[in-house]
């Protein structure tokens, strides 16, 4: 709570520095106030941000999954001038007002226009992606506000990239790996057109396949070591691939970091050689990156 607040409510002056001498509040930052004297928690250090600057949460505090021991990132009007404050990183912002979220508490910038930002800061292409990827797992935005946040930005350092990203982040392709694989691996080198997050039925449960190729009967599952690496992760991967050949007769085929990171050509005739055995009439095409061309 800012004293201005304290005030409208009926609190004069000495009535704050009683409550401060009483340890019934807390200093935040100058002016903002917690009822309380332990550490404040990050909605309550998000709020006395916005308080204190009269801004709103932008970047990674904008997110709907903030991260939590950063600083609060505010965003304030382009024209406006704000000391500093500890544990807050103040960002001057043009256009502030039609990027805010409506009906946010506290108010903060739309997630898809703090995504596309931070996005456009990444320190590369693959830092990018992640970014835009993350934001989509939350459902709580979707490609097309994506699209929409980097149509609506006038300076964009990377916009033809980020329109790139965005649309292969449409097909499905949703993570760092999985769009190695559709660039460098599927379309670099001219194998069938993949369907993306394909719904599917393990044990009465339903399951998304990263690829199917289904007409030639065959998954690939693109295992990034965030979801893959743990006992109970790997017995659920092998019962799903199980299931594939014994109730579908479909084969699944598991790449890692190295197989499309660093071997994108090896592994495209690997898996083209695998759908022509599958009734593929196609051959894998060579890229400028093939080994045979560099030679």
């Amino acid at each position: 709570m800012s004293r201005t607040q304290l005030g409208s409510l009926g609190f004069r002056p000495h009535d704050v520095r009683r409550m401060l001498r009483r340890l019934e509040l807390s200093v935040v930052h100058p002016g903002v106030y917690v009822r309380h004297t332990g550490p404040p928690t990050w909605p309550q250090r998000a709020w006395a941000a916005v308080l204190a600057t009269g801004g709103v949460l932008t970047r990674e505090s904008a997110l709907p999954k903030p991260p939590e021991r950063a600083p609060i990132q505010v965003a304030v009007d382009v024209r406006r001038t704000v000391a500093r404050l500890e544990g807050v990183t103040v960002h001057r912002t043009a256009h502030l007002a039609d990027r805010i979220a409506p009906g946010s508490a506290p108010p903060r910038i739309g997630a898809a226009h703090a995504a596309v930002e931070l996005a456009d800061l990444a320190a590369d292409e693959h830092a990018a992606y992640r970014v835009l990827a993350d934001v989509l797992h939350t459902r709580e935005v979707v490609a097309a506000d994506l699209a929409a946040a980097i149509a609506a930005r006038g300076r964009l350092r990377r916009r033809a990239l980020l329109v790139e990203l965005v649309a292969d982040l449409a097909t499905g392709a949703a993570s760092v790996l999985e769009r190695a694989y559709l660039r460098d691996v599927e379309r670099a080198h001219g194998l069938p057109v993949g369907r993306r997050q394909a719904r599917g039925s393990v044990d009465g449960r339903t399951v998304l396949r990263d690829v199917s190729y289904d007409d030639f009967g065959t998954y690939v599952e693109l295992d990034g070591r965030a979801f893959h690496d743990t006992p109970a992760a790997r017995d659920r991967d092998l019962a799903r691939d199980l299931t594939a050949v014994v109730a579908d007769g479909r084969t699944t085929v598991r790449l890692g970091h190295r197989q499309v990171l660093s071997e994108a050509c090896a592994t495209a005739v690997a898996v083209g050689r695998l759908l022509q055995g599958r009734g593929w009439s196609g051959g894998p095409a060579t890229c400028p990156r093939c080994p045979s061309l560099r030679s």
